[in-house]
């Protein structure tokens, strides 16, 4: 089960031309992209209304128009059938399905609930994907699990140390140490500082700090539905009261990340880390991307594989322990909105 009425990341706005069309599934739902004459990206269900035909196999006509390469009915930008070959009447309900949708920092975000219900304001901001002051590349993988169990390594980073020695993990006291979790409305914040730590690997080069140098370390993240996390992360020198706001000589991280559910057993990842420091040299945007690259793909294998084990023993229960309390919490909002969705259905007050 999926919450349906959220919006979605469905695609990095490079990744839907200015001609030709981009197939995506989300929540078990076939999308097709395409963008009209203003530029604008517009979303179907990719099957036609007559025979279920994938439209991502059809072409663009007369910039506002999908011709299925089926049979070759016309959808314009609503969805509605205009034309098709020896049919002079166009039944009215013959129209496929159009989804609200919403390109802003450079992703682009699909409402696939009721399209009465798609508030903008309920988008997370991700403005550092395209600040002139931030610089970060795209990221992207896929995974063939459910989207869940990335949302709970995401929400209990006390596994850095172990999964990511040589990257972003850092020293064994950072498992150590408890985030503080609120639940919010849409979702889960957390905060955490470890104070007198080593730095991890990935990052300490870029501070110019001294052999030995202990760093405080921070990283406050909102989690929210429907698995969008957004990361104020760093480290500072430690002892210069950065838990108090001084982060003199900081090493500064904005991380966006999403996860988006492709069918009950796949998700897509979409993701940057950005920073602040040394944006005019590239091969620095480079060397950060590729280490969170090297650390989100530990991750993907022992998923991949945690995944499997789990499928070899449905009743396998899993034990919590106290780093799980971002979770448990995200995974109570997620069940919370489902079921007031499902209660809200038409056909449930019937």
């Amino acid at each position: 089960m999926f919450i349906k009425n959220c919006w979605y990341v469905i695609a990095w706005d490079k990744e839907v031309p200015a001609e030709g069309l981009l197939a995506r599934t989300v929540i078990n739902v076939p999308l097709v992209l395409w963008r009209d004459t203003q530029g604008k990206v517009i979303a179907f269900e990719d099957r036609c209304c007559h025979r279920g035909a994938p439209l991502s196999m059809g072409r663009k006509e007369g910039g506002d128009c999908v011709r299925c390469m089926y049979h070759g009915l016309v959808f314009d930008k609503t969805g509605q059938c205009v034309a098709a070959p020896a049919q002079n009447r166009i039944p009215p309900q013959m129209k496929v399905r159009a989804f609200p949708v919403v390109e802003t920092h450079r992703w682009v975000w699909v409402w696939m609930g009721d399209p009465a219900l798609a508030d903008e304001k309920l988008i997370p901001q991700t403005p550092w994907l395209d600040h002139p002051e931030w610089r970060s590349l795209d990221g992207y993988l896929h995974y063939d699990t459910n989207y869940l169990l990335i949302a709970d390594n995401l929400l209990d980073f006390s596994h850095l140390p172990y999964l990511h020695p040589t990257s972003v993990g850092g020293s064994h006291d950072y498992a150590s140490v408890l985030p503080k979790v609120e639940r919010r409305e849409r979702g889960v914040y957390l905060t955490k500082w470890v104070k007198d730590t080593d730095p991890p690997a990935y990052s300490a080069k870029y501070g110019n700090y001294p052999p030995g140098q202990k760093v405080d370390r921070w990283m406050f993240y909102e989690f929210q539905v429907p698995g969008v996390l957004l990361m104020d992360s760093g480290m500072v020198p430690a002892g210069n009261n950065a838990a108090e706001g001084e982060r003199v000589n900081a090493i500064a991280f904005r991380g966006c990340q999403a996860l988006t559910p492709e069918t009950d057993n796949s998700t897509h990842y979409f993701f940057a880390h950005c920073h602040n420091f040394l944006i005019d040299q590239p091969e620095v945007t480079q060397s950060i991307h590729n280490g969170i690259l090297t650390a989100f793909e530990e991750d993907r294998q022992m998923i991949t594989l945690q995944d499997r084990n789990l499928r070899l023993d449905p009743t396998f229960k899993m034990q919590p322990l106290s780093v799980d309390a971002g979770l448990g919490q995200f995974r109570w909002v997620v069940d919370q909105m489902i079921k007031r969705e499902q209660s809200e259905e038409p056909h449930a007050a019937a």
